[in-house]
């Protein structure tokens, strides 16, 4: 179904893991990565490689990565469809960071040793940039230009094993509920992730049915991603955060896209202006730095961050193996 070996490039960004397939040996239809993403949904073949690549015993609750699949036109260099212990995301920035390092260093676009090269990606989000940085042919920096990102309701409140929580929602190519951790009294470090998580998740479901889960204007992209919780770390414009995304999986990088529901959410109330800069730093330390310009009603953030490779793999699948595809502990 699956073939018996897959190869696969192993990035991460902010320690974030991003488990790129080059070649995914499975057939992905559609005409547009949104497309794509629906069929892969579907799809059992598609969905088996994920689970193989992503469950124990190749991966783990928390892995991530993307299969390269064709750009929707000729304005894009490649597509991407992401994926997570749980299934098909609609944006990843982190992941396009990831990308962006790996395919100037790998080749496939050309970049100058000392310059700025933009990659361009289609993602089920929209079309998104790496702008990878380059000096004497290394790359230092790559910049993750988002879709435009906007907040879709403010003051929601959500009950609560730990009372209500009230909550912003934004959208930056997924759709991110945001509260401060001291609120449900909480702090974003490492002995309270526990808790972080399982709080997640009660948000997630709680906003389940609730009208701030669903996109304005398409509904393949409705439906609480992550929950943000974050706090300050030095001022207003140094915050520190954890994303619990999926079903209960934990960012370790400040997340990409969730960074972009921050700064739309900053933007709106006045936190954070045009020409300013967002220092975000994650559970574990890494960051970013954010910005934004405007677009419209909207912000388009662009996002700083550093992907680095960790190793590369030629998985074997056993038809023997009853593991297959298998399993998830968390």
């Amino acid at each position: 179904m699956i073939g018996d070996r897959v190869r696969t490039v192993d990035y991460h960004t902010g320690g974030e893991p991003f488990r790129i397939v080059a070649a995914p040996p499975v057939t992905i239809a559609g005409a547009t990565v949104a497309e794509r993403r629906v069929f892969a949904i579907g799809d059992a073949a598609v969905d088996g490689l994920r689970q193989v690549l992503c469950h124990e015993p190749r991966g783990h609750a928390d892995m991530y990565g993307g299969f390269i699949v064709p750009p929707d036109d000729a304005g894009a260099q490649l597509g991407v469809l992401f994926w997570h212990k749980d299934g098909f995301s609609t944006a990843c920035g982190h992941g396009t960071i990831a990308l962006g390092a790996w395919a100037v260093r790998s080749g496939l676009v050309a970049a100058p040793d000392d310059g700025v090269t933009d990659v361009v990606i289609d993602v089920p989000s929209g079309r998104v940039t790496a702008r990878v940085h380059t000096a004497a042919g290394r790359v230092t920096a790559v910049d993750f230009v988002s879709v435009p990102s906007f907040v879709v309701a403010s003051s929601v409140v959500v009950p609560t094993s730990r009372g209500p929580a009230e909550v912003v929602v934004s959208y930056g190519g997924a759709l991110y509920a945001q509260l401060p951790a001291a609120a449900v009294g909480l702090a974003v470090r490492p002995e309270d992730l526990t808790a972080l998580i399982a709080l997640g998740r009660e948000i997630k479901a709680g906003l389940a049915d609730h009208p701030a889960s669903r996109h304005p204007t398409d509904d393949r992209l409705s439906g609480i991603y992550g929950v943000i919780f974050h706090e300050e770390a030095d001022g207003a414009r140094h915050q520190r955060n954890v994303t619990i995304f999926a079903d209960g999986e934990v960012d370790r990088s400040p997340c990409g896209s969730g960074t972009a529901a921050r700064v739309a959410t900053l933007a709106e109330d006045g936190t954070l202006k045009a020409g300013e800069t967002l220092l975000h730093e994650s559970i574990v330390g890494s960051r970013f730095t954010a910005r934004f310009t405007t677009a419209g009603e909207s912000v388009l953030p662009v996002i700083t961050g550093m992907a680095y490779p960790t190793g590369e793999h030629e998985f074997v699948i056993d038809p023997e193996d009853p593991m297959t595809p298998g399993f998830v502990l968390r």
